[in-house]
């Protein structure tokens, strides 16, 4: 297939990029300027130098595949709908990255919530998440418009990227910061709980899904879970480091963002790839995220 990928030279777009080049698939990545797009063509991807604000970009470049990965942003809803305008009465796949801070809480990193999510579990979004179901939303309605559409939608994810970009967030950001600090440390308590996955898993998910994903799909990606302590403390002993600190929500807002400190860091997400196992066929390689972090993290 002639795909065409956003986010081609970031840590989910660029390992995804890998192993559909890998699978004998043509790419045409969206980059921001010629210096990257120089490294990503390096890769195997051809460059498309353009950035989600162009609208006629996006939809041109839609027209042209056989289908479309938007890996570049979980939030940007002008892409999205650029990107369906192109694939509108194609049916062709499209697959959209979102994230499961979606079934997020505001527990501060003070308490485990024994909430538990699957694909036909309903929940609220709370205030800071709604934007991004709404983007989803559109995404699945496009079902409708005559595109294969269907969410991807990943947990905490951990690995090294087999693209441009090597790290994921959470965790190598909290590595980061403890080193600048001579600590590690986690939103409060550090009792909230976060499914995880590894990046290369992840990538599995949309080689599968490309080729048989019904539309209207929806999928959690997951392969176990840990609390913010427990990471934490993993990342304290790989670093040499005394064990963990409590983290003052607002002090930690101040460095991590409102945003950040609230869901990505303070959050319970915990949920279940029901039908990534059963409808794909998935299965997952990697099963420990604290086993990553003891051995592989980077120092």
């Amino acid at each position: 297939m002639n795909i065409f990928l956003t986010g081609a030279t970031g840590y989910i777009g660029g390992t995804v990029a890998r192993r559909l080049l890998d699978d004998g698939h043509k790419l045409r990545g969206l980059v921001r300027d010629a210096g990257k797009g120089q490294r990503l063509a390096a890769m195997g991807v051809e460059p498309v130098v353009g950035s989600l604000d162009d609208a006629s970009i996006l939809t041109a470049e839609a027209r042209r595949a056989d289908g479309v990965i938007n890996t570049a942003s979980s939030d940007h809803r002008g892409a999205v709908e650029a990107l369906v305008e192109g694939l509108a009465g194609s049916n062709k796949p499209f697959l959209h990255t979102s994230g499961s801070s979606i079934v997020a809480d505001e527990a501060h990193g003070d308490m485990a919530s024994e909430k538990v999510y699957d694909e036909d579990t309903p929940f609220v979004p709370v205030a800071g998440k709604q934007a991004r179901v709404a983007i989803d939303d559109i995404v699945r309605g496009a079902a409708s418009r005559g595109v294969r559409s269907a969410i991807v939608c990943p947990t905490m994810i951990y690995g090294s990227g087999l693209g441009l970009a090597r790290d994921s967030v959470q965790i190598p950001k909290l590595a980061a910061l403890a080193r600048k600090a001579g600590v590690v440390r986690h939103v409060g308590k550090g009792l909230n709980v976060w499914s995880n996955v590894h990046v290369e898993d992840v990538a599995d998910v949309f080689r599968l899904a490309l080729a048989k994903a019904p539309s209207g799909a929806f999928y959690f990606v997951e392969n176990g879970e840990a609390s913010y302590r427990d990471v934490c403390v993993a990342i304290a002993k790989r670093l040499g480091m005394a064990v963990p600190q409590p983290w003052p929500f607002d002090e930690a807002a101040e460095e991590l963002g409102e945003n950040g400190a609230a869901y990505s860091y303070g959050s319970n997400s915990r949920v279940r790839a029901k039908r990534a196992r059963a409808e794909l066929g998935w299965q997952p390689k990697h099963p420990s995220a604290l086993d990553w972090i003891a051995r592989e993290l980077p120092l």
